[in-house]
């Protein structure tokens, strides 16, 4: 059925109010008509059978059949990445939601690309967010994962309160295996450097605040690979894409 994703506002009535978005694409790209039955979440677990009642060029309006809460059943994974270059952080979003990643946190690091000004920064969040929610509608999750505005790496590691803190670190760093505890943790947090890697002081700051340095196997990452191999992991070994999901 098809899913879409909502305001919390909107469907706090049993009749909702479409976005102008969500009537095109049921109109113009998918070709459906009022009578359609959908499902409309609200991107923190609650989801609603609607009925389309409406649909014009300016939105339309659905009637709500039936309530249900849904919980997310990714193991919560928090992802700390470094700014990269180009449109390498869409990728890492996109595909970062669809492995259960339920938190970004941007890192300007010292070598991360830096910030042009505000206004340009405050235009990258709201493609981020889109990247994200688009990604959780399409993969099927209940909850879109949180995004905020890029942050220095001091603030993005005082923000975290994860049990378990991973960093990838070429230097000084253990196995993935080593540091993985055969209970299942709380949750987890995955720290990733830009493209020239953190320096020998960032890393130690991380370090300060839990993190422990580790690596996966042999090969160097890329920036916008590393974080997908871990949570793949974690998801793995805690979450739903094994054991923990039978």
């Amino acid at each position: 059925m098809l899913r879409f994703f909502v305001s919390p506002e909107a469907l706090s009535a049993e009749e909702v109010c479409l976005p102008e978005e969500v009537a095109h694409h049921l109109r113009t790209v998918l070709r459906r008509a009022a009578g359609e039955e959908v499902l409309l979440l609200d991107g923190m677990g609650e989801i609603c059978l609607c009925r389309v009642e409406t649909l014009g060029k300016k939105g339309g309006t659905a009637r709500v059949l039936e309530r249900r809460r849904e919980e997310d059943s990714a193991f919560p994974v928090h992802l700390l990445q470094a700014l990269p270059k180009g449109d390498k952080l869409d990728l890492v979003l996109q595909k970062g939601t669809e492995l259960g990643v339920g938190t970004f946190t941007i890192v300007l690091a010292g070598r991360s690309v830096p910030v042009v000004s505000a206004e340009r920064d405050n235009k990258k969040l709201q493609r981020w967010q889109r990247i994200v929610q688009e990604a959780a509608r399409q993969c099927r999750r209940p909850r879109i994962p949180g995004i905020g505005p890029a942050v220095p790496l001091h603030e993005a590691l005082d923000g975290c309160g994860e049990e378990l803190k991973l960093m990838l670190w070429e230097e000084e760093s253990l196995p993935l295996e080593a540091v993985l505890a055969a209970n299942r943790p709380q949750s987890a947090a995955i720290l990733v450097g830009p493209e020239g890697g953190f320096s020998a002081e960032e890393a130690a700051e991380a370090r300060s605040a839990g993190f422990i340095p580790v690596r996966c196997g042999p090969r160097i990452l890329r920036s916008e690979t590393a974080g997908f191999a871990i949570a793949s992991v974690l998801q793995y070994l805690y979450g739903d894409l094994g054991e923990g999901a039978r």
